[in-house]
C-alpha cells in the first residue's frame, strides 16, 4: 500500500499490499505492517513493531518498540501495549508441524494496558481498562479493570480508567484520585458509577 497523505509511515517502515491504515496513523522505523490488517485512527507504531496478517487495531491505540502482534489478536479502542511485549497465536507449537489454520483469537477490550515485557498466551481475552503488570505472563482470562502481575499472572488489586490502583472501603465504593470518578465492587466486578 502506497505511503498515503492520511497517515504518516517512516521510510523504514513496510506496509504489505492490503492494509487499511486511519488518519493520523504514525508508523516509525523498521516497523512490518503485514497484509490486510486494519489499523483505526491516531493509533502510533513505535520503532521495529511486527503486526502480523489480518490483525485488528482499534483507534489510539498506542504500539511501543519492539512489540509482536501476531495474527488472531484484536485490539479496541485506546489500548496501550507497552515495550517489547507480545501476543502468542498457536498454544502448542511446533517447528515441524504447521499449525497456521488453528491460530487462537485474543481480544484485548476498550482502555486496557498491558506492560513492558509481558506476554499474552493466547485465547485469553483482556477486559476493559485492565492492567497487565510489566513483565507479566497472562495464562488465563483478565476481568474488566483488573490489575495482575506476575507469573503466571494473578489479581492483586483493581485499576481506574486513569491508570490508579483502587482501594475500596467497605461498602464497596472508591474513588480515582486523578479524574475523582467513583467505582463500585460488587460480586468480583468493578464498574464506574459516575
Amino acid at each position: 500500500m502506497e505511503n498515503q497523505k492520511e497517515y504518516f509511515a517512516h521510510e523504514t517502515a513496510v506496509i504489505d499490499e492490503g492494509c487499511e491504515i486511519g488518519a493520523g496513523t504514525k508508523i516509525w522505523h523498521f516497523s512490518h505492517i503485514m497484509s490486510n490488517c486494519k489499523l483505526g485512527q491516531k493509533c502510533n507504531i513505535g520503532q521495529n513493531v511486527v503486526v502480523s496478517p489480518e490483525v485488528v487495531l482499534g483507534n489510539n491505540v498506542k504500539v511501543q518498540n519492539n512489540v509482536s502482534i501476531y495474527t488472531g489478536v484484536i485490539c479496541e479502542d485506546d489500548v496501550f501495549l507497552g515495550p517489547s511485549m507480545v501476543f502468542t497465536n498457536v498454544t502448542n507449537p511446533r517447528s515441524a508441524v504447521n499449525r497456521r489454520g488453528e491460530y487462537e483469537k485474543t481480544l484485548v477490550k476498550k482502555g486496557a494496558s498491558i506492560g513492558a515485557n509481558s506476554t499474552i498466551v493466547c485465547g485469553h481475552d483482556i477486559g476493559e481498562f485492565a492492567f497487565i503488570g510489566a513483565g507479566a505472563v497472562v495464562t488465563k482470562e483478565v476481568k474488566p479493570y483488573a490489575l495482575v502481575v506476575g507469573n503466571p499472572a494473578r489479581q492483586i488489586g483493581w485499576m481506574s480508567e486513569y491508570g490508579h490502583r483502587l482501594n475500596f472501603d467497605e461498602e464497596g465504593f472508591a474513588t480515582c484520585p486523578e479524574s475523582k470518578e467513583k467505582y463500585q465492587l460488587k460480586e468480583e466486578q468493578v464498574k464506574k458509577i459516575s
